[in-house]
């Protein structure tokens, strides 16, 4: 006999049971309607790709992460580590045909051998949205509507955007004359909610190589605070003297006023000029969603605009500005919320079976009650009623529907919601309606 195989999996990876499947498969639809009502039109590339075209794009730190190989043919491929970076290598080779701008939207996991901790795992999915092939700050304004629209309809609470433009932080890195060191810096600076200012200070002179005092102007410019009128009226004599950063600064002003034309909540949108994001190919507007209730868990969804990105790939400009919505990490944060139904199954409706004799009209009865847009299962077996109606709490079902004899003769049936403990007789050709009543539809 063969030894058992002990089932496991590795670190960093996981499995989905239907509990979490569900809301995941929720918040992912939600996210394609959304991007679908802005006109972002659905994408695929590779998990794999050419080394060469991931590589030395995300940083020092994404690369250490990268899972590397070679294939059968002896070609160096490693999986993506974001959607995108293979989007502007699927810009290069694709938009001359599809025509700019291109709007974009791409479900799909990616891989980083990072360590794990809480919301973050080394396999996880990302939905991504992106316009390419624009500078207009139109397309910056559309992402933070589009933003403010997902978290409104994920219904995940009160939520906060917070919008930057590294171009500010450029501007005051110009007037320093320490924009050599503009990459060290912007990373460093970019763990200041993680570690604090004194680690992020001994960090920039560390690796930055810069004085105390310049580590201590950067910071500065970060910590400001006050309303975004405030912060705004701050700024310019920070980065005077360079034209960037007043480029920057009127940028964040029209976007911020434009996202409000459009329709956001002003107190939803934080202009925090601490924000750089990690990732070296951000050029302009940053973006970074936190959850009111739940701040410590981090962004769950980030972005920005990436002007000189797909130019490593095509000699045609194309700009892009984009976010992703970290699905993962979004739904960690809500589960630690206690906001995630629990539910095992995504019917709402059970159909209880005592026998065989009625087995026709009971799958006649699903039927009529799917066709009017009801999630229906039918219980396989003959038990007894009790340990279905267990079997229907247990799982999450909403309603359980209930025909014996007498209801079959009659042409009614016992509707019970599990939630109320509540019971009613209703007539067969009326359960459709009486159902969607109860569920609120």
């Amino acid at each position: 006999m063969s030894k058992l195989i002990q089932p496991r999996t590795l670190k960093g990876f996981r499995d989905h049971v239907p509990a979490s499947m569900i809301p995941r498969e929720r918040l992912i639809d939600t996210a394609r309607e959304v991007y679908r009502s802005f006109g972002f039109a659905p994408i695929d590339t590779p998990a794999l790709e050419y080394t060469e075209v991931l590589l030395g794009k995300g940083g020092d730190e994404t690369d250490k992460q990268m899972y590397r190989f070679s294939d059968h043919g002896g070609r160096d491929v490693a999986l993506r580590f974001d959607l995108t970076i293979p989007f502007a290598r699927f810009a290069a080779q694709n938009v001359p045909s599809l025509g700019t701008p291109f709007k974009r939207y791409h479900v799909g996991p990616v891989w980083r051998g990072e360590n794990t901790q809480r919301g973050r795992y080394r396999e996880f999915v990302q939905c991504d949205f992106d316009t390419i092939g624009t500078e207009s700050p139109l397309a910056d304004v559309e992402t933070l509507l589009v933003i403010h629209e997902l978290f409104q309809r994920l219904e995940v609470g009160p939520f906060t955007i917070h919008v930057n433009d590294r171009k500010i932080l450029t501007g005051l890195l110009e007037r320093l004359e320490l924009v050599d060191q503009a990459v060290p810096l912007l990373r460093a600076l970019d763990k200041l909610d993680k570690i604090g200012p004194e680690k992020v200070s001994a960090e920039m002179q560390a690796e930055a190589g810069v004085s105390a005092g310049a580590a201590e102007e950067v910071l500065a410019l970060a910590r400001l605070e006050g309303d975004n009128a405030a912060i705004l009226d701050a700024l310019p004599p920070l980065v005077e003297g360079s034209e960037l950063g007043a480029a920057g600064v009127e940028r964040l002003a029209t976007v911020l006023a434009g996202a409000v034309a459009g329709g956001a909540q002003a107190d939803r949108l934080q202009l925090d000029v601490a924000i750089a994001r990690g990732l070296d190919y951000y050029t302009g507007i940053v973006f970074e969603t936190t959850l009111d209730d739940l701040p410590a868990i981090g962004s769950c969804c980030s972005g920005g605009r990436y002007d000189d990105l797909a130019s490593l790939y095509t000699k045609e400009r194309l700009p892009g500005v984009g976010a992703s919505l970290g699905v993962d990490r979004l739904l960690a944060a809500l589960e630690e919320l206690g906001r995630l139904e629990a539910r095992s199954t995504p019917a709402e409706v059970l159909l209880v079976r005592f026998g065989d004799q009625h087995d026709g009209e009971l799958l006649g009865l699903a039927a009529q009650l799917r066709a009017a847009g009801l999630a229906v299962e039918v219980y396989p077996e003959a038990r007894k009623l009790g340990a279905q109606l267990k079997f229907a709490d247990r799982r999450g079902h909403r309603l359980a529907v209930v025909v014996g004899d007498a209801e079959w003769a009659s042409g009614s049936a016992q509707l019970k919601d599990l939630a109320s403990k509540e019971s009613s007789e209703v007539a067969q050709g009326e359960l459709a309606e009486a159902c969607l009543r109860r569920l609120g539809r």
